[in-house]
């Protein structure tokens, strides 16, 4: 089952592909609540360089109050990674596929949101 949902944009640089990224994650709900620069941290840690990476950690309050009402420990899972990197093609952006990260929970309520939240995000990924 994949993971994430997928899409490379090769007509933007980085940093517009990240404007335009938490832009789609506002226009459909989502607020950033956390980002690490994985570039910087692995040259600070590890002085390895690598090509441009940036977690995005998004959150919409709506259907976290609804999965933590239906589930209350799923917030170890929360917030939704989106992630951005540099490939040869352009820059990758990947959401993670809620579905596939909660079908470890056996709740069907949960699993509904779950695939809620993963429609949402693909509008995300398809408006960047």
């Amino acid at each position: 089952m994949p993971y994430t949902i997928n899409r490379t944009i090769n007509d933007s640089d980085f940093d517009q592909v990240d404007q335009r990224t938490r832009q789609a994650l506002a226009d459909h709900g989502f607020g950033v609540l956390t980002e690490i620069d994985v570039k910087a941290t692995m040259k600070k840690k590890l002085d390895k360089d690598m090509p441009a990476y940036r977690i995005l950690g998004a959150c919409s309050p709506k259907m976290a109050w609804e999965a933590i009402g239906i589930e209350p420990r799923v917030g170890a899972m929360l917030p939704c990674n989106v992630i951005l990197r540099e490939v040869p093609e352009g820059i990758e952006v990947s959401a993670v596929d809620p579905v596939a990260s909660m079908s470890a929970i056996e709740n069907a309520k949960l699993s509904e949101v779950a695939s809620e939240v993963r429609d949402m995000l693909s509008k995300v990924v398809q408006a960047i």
